[in-house]
């Protein structure tokens, strides 16, 4: 059993929900790995639908929350397509984003204005999910959750807010062509602490150093008594300087003991022909810093904007894969419905007009599929279905796995009407491969895996058994056969078991007296003036054609030998 966390798009919040994987062979043996392949050429969504698929759950509020996802999904084409955008560009950004890229190299300003433009990207994508969401024709409880839970991280991470922010910071690296930096000294004049007091748009222009440094200082009534700016300026300490990070006294004298200059790009002559680089390692640094704390930061929002919400991202493309590929196939001419749930005790499947999904798939004209109509209930628990070789039982026993498989994926189904009691798990006993029957033998092989799907299935699994125990004699056949179906119908399982035993179909009411409580039944494809219809029927077998059949399917009746050239 798997369990699966949190918020989903595929189950209810907060729902403890408990998942049985379906044997490996199952999807094959209902040809719904053709479905997936069908659906889409990208191998890692394929792989994901195969997987919600193949994951089911008898809890019907599983398949009710799926299945109302679905019919918004189906019925707004234009979410469809508006969704799969945004996703493409969540993808994106996660590809190429720099958000969670390190570096090496020192981080400057034009990483700084980098990462504000892709906070911004975010933001802008997470305010058009939410739009997308709103749309008033969306009533499933699933889509208006999620809408709820995006706006919910919208404002946790105060985007509204930092979208002026933004906007109010949004310039090109380009225009930034000074930096005015406040430095806070000890008494000998060492820097121990540097902030940003602003970005400029224009360059400071050369002036006399001395002479300004002078001017600054010459006059009591110039220096400052406090560290108050003027005007619109403040100090935005990045960090303090460490003993390591101070120059020595050694550093700011030269060898001659003149003082260095802490400008760069003096003329030369000045006094400042060993200037130090000092001035230009703080600021460096102090930007490093500075964009390192903003890198931080957006990566955080970006995680609340982007991580939580592309996690959900599969999940929506699985409803909007399907939901394309089945509105094609309704303009091609398939008809399809919504599944409903009915309560256990009575009638546990009832399906109208259903058909083979994999069938249809290969038709060009689907106005020629025939269609069918079953149900279970206590007194037809076993189908024992009967008919003519090529008449279509394979057929229809696949259909009746289709049904379920996809019901409970919260997909809509190929049939005119379906109403049923969800599996906990399908078991399909199909002819295995020669390679694993080398070591019991085909019949040995059979056995074996019978056993385990028996050992495993309750009233409420599905059971689908194709030609089970036909690899054997005939008397051999049948006498397992018959007390395989007996046990089933201990257990109630719900079973159709396509079989050229048209002797086991006539036990079927013997089957039922000596069975609890579950009944058999003997279920057929009809044949019209000799030729096969695809419809089945609850009746006695036709007639003992087992050995005719195998016959015709090997080409060795009379006619067929005396009538070769």
């Amino acid at each position: 059993m798997e369990r699966s966390p949190g918020f989903s798009l595929m189950q209810p919040a907060g729902a403890e929900i408990e998942y049985k994987k379906l044997p490996d062979n199952v999807m094959h043996d209902l040809g719904l790995d053709v479905f997936c392949e069908k659906i889409t050429g990208d191998a890692k969504e394929r792989r994901l639908i195969m997987n919600v698929l193949s994951r089911i759950s008898p809890d019907d509020s599983v398949a009710a929350y799926r299945r109302e996802i679905f019919g918004d999904v189906l019925r707004l084409p234009e979410l469809r397509k508006a969704m799969t955008v945004l996703f493409g560009k969540i993808q994106f950004m996660k590809d190429f984003s720099t958000m969670h890229k390190t570096t090496d190299e020192e981080l400057g300003l034009w990483h700084l204005f980098h990462r504000l433009d892709e906070l911004d990207s975010y933001i802008r994508t997470v305010e058009a999910m939410r739009n997308y969401l709103s749309d008033e024709r969306i009533c499933s409880q699933g889509l208006i959750s999620l809408r709820d839970y995006i706006t919910g991280l919208y404002e946790d991470a105060c985007f509204a807010d930092m979208k002026k922010d933004i906007a109010a910071l949004k310039m090109k690296a380009s225009d930034v062509q000074s930096v005015t930096l406040g430095v806070n000294v000890n008494e000998r004049f060492e820097a121990v602490s540097i902030g940003l007091i602003s970005v400029n748009k224009k360059p400071f222009k050369k002036s006399g150093i001395v002479s300004s440094f002078a001017d600054a200082i010459a006059s009591k009534d110039k220096l400052s008594d406090s560290s108050d700016w003027d005007g619109d300026m403040h100090y935005q300490q990045v960090g303090e300087f460490t003993k390591n990070d101070q120059p020595s006294v050694q550093s700011l004298f030269g060898s001659d003991h003149r003082p260095k200059s802490t400008v760069v790009g003096t003329v030369p002559g000045d006094g400042a022909s060993n200037s130090t680089v000092y001035l230009e390692t703080v600021m460096n640094k102090m930007l490093g810093t500075l964009v390192k704390k903003l890198r931080d930061t957006l990566t955080k929002y970006a995680n609340v904007a982007i991580v939580n919400i592309s996690g959900l991202v599969p999940e929506f493309m699985y409803y909007i894969r399907c939901a394309e590929f089945i509105d094609s196939l309704t303009e091609k001419g398939c008809v399809f419905c919504e599944a409903q749930p009915i309560a256990e005790g009575g009638t546990s499947m009832e399906a109208k007009g259903f058909y083979n999904l994999k069938l249809a798939l290969t038709m060009e004209d689907v106005s020629g599929i025939v269609t069918n109509d079953l149900f279970f209930d206590r007194e037809h628990t076993v189908y024992i279905l009967t008919g003519a070789n090529r008449g279509g039982k394979t057929t229809v026993t696949q259909a009746v796995g289709q049904l379920f498989v996809l019901a409970q994926g919260g997909l809509f189904v190929p049939a005119e009407s379906f109403r049923y009691v969800p599996c906990d798990c399908i078991f399909t006993h199909f002819p295995a491969d020669e390679d694993k029957t080398m070591d019991l033998g085909r019949l040995g092989e059979e056995c074996v895996r019978f056993r385990e799907m028996f050992s495993q299935a309750t009233d409420r699994s599905l059971l689908l058994l194709n030609e089970t125990y036909s690899t054997t004699s005939f008397e051999e056949g049948y006498y397992i056969a018959r007390d395989s179906v007996k046990a089933l119908l201990t257990k109630s399982v719900r079973t159709v078991y396509n079989t050229h035993m048209h002797k086991l179909g006539e036990d079927a009411e013997a089957l039922t007296r000596e069975s609890s409580g579950a009944g058999a039944a003997s279920l057929i494809v009809r044949t019209e003036d000799g030729k096969r219809s695809f419809k089945v029927a609850v009746a006695r077998p036709e007639g003992s054609s087992y050995a005719r059949d195998i016959a015709e399917k090997y080409g060795v009746t009379f006619e067929m030998l005396v009538g070769e050239k």
